[in-house]
């Protein structure tokens, strides 16, 4: 499974147009397309950064829809005003019980099959004790040597009690993977219509 993501760093004022842009079009397109898993969308409704991310089947059927979907994203990154990063990536872990409210996203540079081992033997199994969990994803960039983990929770309030806990299970996994935390972003899961299978 593989994905790409589309970062926006747009206007705050302009959000609720980008998410009804993905509702109305973005989304309903994406479910069409052949071999498209779904897409969701995380913003930061403070300062203009969101992330979009469509899943694929396999990595052929993404660079397939790169091109056919390239005026969709220009669109986006005009509506939301503001500049474009568009990223892929091979799915490496998820799981997820329920959809949640928010999120977090935390870059690591490193061994990514490391990274990868760290994730699903000692961080999955301790997310899941924490109150408000709801799923968790490992998604690597090998040429870059780059993790991008992405937990949800069930609400704003869970995902704050978590922080500590997250600060320490990010270290651990960064120096297991022999490299550091490049950023660290909360954001509202706005749009969750992605359908990765169980891949823990």
């Amino acid at each position: 499974m593989f994905a790409r993501s589309s970062t926006f760093h747009g206007k705050p004022a302009n959000i609720d147009a980008g998410l009804r842009f993905v509702q109305d079009e973005a989304g309903p397109l994406l479910d069409g397309t052949e071999g498209c898993r779904g897409l969701s969308l995380l913003v930061d409704r403070e300062t203009g950064y969101c992330i979009a991310t469509s899943s694929w089947d396999s990595e052929e059927a993404m660079r397939a829809s790169d091109e056919p979907l390239r005026s969709l994203r220009d669109r986006g990154k005009d509506l939301l005003g503001g500049s474009l990063q568009v990223d892929s990536w091979e799915i490496m872990v998820m799981h997820r019980t329920h959809h949640g409210e928010c999120c977090r996203v935390s870059w690591v540079e490193g061994d990514v099959d490391a990274l990868a081992e760290t994730f699903r033997t000692g961080i999955m199994p301790r997310l899941e004790e924490l109150d408000g969990f709801c799923s968790a994803s490992l998604l690597v960039d090998r040429s870059a040597r780059l993790g991008c983990a992405t937990t949800a929770w069930e609400s704003r309030e869970a995902m704050e009690a978590s922080r500590s806990a997250a600060d320490d299970l990010r270290e651990r996994a960064a120096s297991d993977a022999d490299g550091l935390v490049v950023e660290v972003h909360e954001f509202d899961l706005a749009y969750a219509h992605l359908h990765v299978p169980e891949m823990a």
